[in-house]
């Protein structure tokens, strides 16, 4: 396979990975074409490459610094902003557990907690909901725990983890 058909197909691939896990395609597609660049890009070189409007481009570059894995860059004499993914796969996986606990797992969590004070005329009812949201809110709590725990590990911790499982 040629570089380009590659690197076509890649972008492609993580586009369809990242919709599927609830972020926008083009903002992945970014990612990716960030992620096998050999130097940053500014906004103007990713719009060329992808076939994106600027709009597009701009606002899914700041969605990507917004969850911490693109940066900006200045280069020196150039007026132009110019953007760069980080390359160690292991640090991406960290920050990315890392976002989606602040925007998923913790607001759940804060939730769950405040139905433990519930009250009602019918005590069936509110048993069971109470005892649902509290399982839930148990069950999210782990995960958070071993998101937590996750994200400030070394690999070595991570990869004996598995091989146990």
């Amino acid at each position: 396979m040629e570089y380009n058909e590659a690197k076509d197909k890649f972008i492609n691939a993580w586009g369809t990975l990242g919709s599927n896990w609830g972020i926008n395609k083009a903002m992945a597609q970014i990612h990716a074409l960030l992620l096998m660049a050999t130097e940053p890009m500014s906004a103007e070189e990713i719009m060329e490459e992808l076939q994106m409007s600027r709009g597009n481009v701009n606002m899914n570059l700041r969605a990507l610094m917004d969850w911490g894995i693109v940066k900006k860059e200045h280069k020196v004499g150039e007026r132009k902003e110019f953007f760069s993914a980080g390359k160690d796969v292991w640090e991406l996986a960290k920050q990315v557990s890392r976002e989606r606990r602040r925007r998923e797992i913790e607001p759940i969590i804060q939730v769950l907690g405040e139905f433990q004070n519930v009250t009602g005329d019918d005590k069936k009812a509110v048993a069971e909901f109470k005892k649902l949201t509290s399982d839930l809110y148990d069950f999210s709590s782990k995960v958070d725990g071993m998101i937590e725990k996750f994200s400030k590990s070394d690999q070595t911790w991570f990869y004996k983890l598995l091989m146990k499982i």
